[in-house]
């Protein structure tokens, strides 16, 4: 079975949150909680797969959130140009995790039933629901699709030797983890799944969820998934970046050869 090489890629932040916006039922909610945003890289044989695709500055602006820089200079260290990317997965359609599709033109996404269903259907007539989803990234998902370059998986599935999906649900109705096989074992990457490692250590529950016990379940398919709880990688968390080493850029970190530092799970 292939061993691929993954990476981390944080192109974005937000400092300005306090633990009520990570976690429910928080003793310490107005204790100050950072979070980062990743793209991730998975690389074997001459192949890259990239899971998920950020948010522009364009999304940027509109939602008072900017960017460090664009996922396409994030990437550029890794020697990945956009249009030469032909496999996205799509962990899910929130705005931070697709609204960098329209980025790389010539890419199969990859994706649950159960997600486009959700964001193209009647749950989007909630505020609330609809609120981490932008209508352009739908609509490009929806292009996607009708130029026949999408993917549907229902529950697991593969995508390539050694690189697998899982539909947790949860935080989104589609939401899919990415389990891949590694120097170190099978890593999953937990995407928001687990924002934090608090989340799936503690099974603290994240606030914008649609379905408490498909989270809450998740948790522990998480660490089924991967070969040991510190391969579990969450989708947030700035301690990524302190467990694991930065390789080719300050802003990019090398996963797949295990955290540097010991992990408490």
């Amino acid at each position: 079975m292939s061993s691929w090489e993954v990476f981390a890629v944080k192109y974005a932040d937000r400092n300005q949150r306090t633990r009520k916006d990570s976690f429910l039922f928080d003793e310490s909610h107005d204790v100050a909680h950072a979070m980062d945003y990743f793209i991730w890289v998975l690389r074997c044989d001459g192949r890259t797969i990239l899971v998920d695709t950020g948010y522009d500055e364009e999304e940027g602006a509109k939602r008072a959130r900017p960017i460090r820089m664009s996922p396409v200079e994030a990437l550029k260290p890794l020697g990945i140009a956009p249009e030469t990317v032909d496999t996205v997965i799509v962990t899910h359609l929130h705005y931070d995790h697709a609204g960098g599709l329209r980025l790389f033109p010539n890419a199969t996404i990859h994706i649950q039933a159960a997600e486009m269903a959700y964001a193209t259907g009647p749950c989007m007539c909630h505020g609330v629901l609809r609120a981490p989803f932008t209508a352009t990234h739908v609509c490009e998902a929806v292009q996607r699709l009708y130029s026949g370059r999408m993917v549907f998986h229902d529950g697991d599935g593969e995508v390539a030797d050694g690189v697998t999906v899982h539909r947790i649900g949860g935080h989104s109705r589609g939401l899919q983890a990415v389990r891949v096989q590694t120097e170190a074992g099978w890593l999953c990457l937990a995407s928001d799944a687990s924002h934090y490692y608090e989340n799936f250590i503690h099974e603290k529950p994240f606030p914008i969820v649609v379905d408490l016990q498909d989270m809450l379940d998740g948790f522990k398919v998480l660490r089924r998934l991967a070969s040991m709880p510190r391969l579990v990688i969450p989708g947030h968390d700035p301690l990524v970046r302190e467990y694991f080493p930065s390789e080719l850029a300050d802003h990019i970190f090398r996963l797949d050869r295990g955290p540097i530092k010991d992990i408490l799970t």
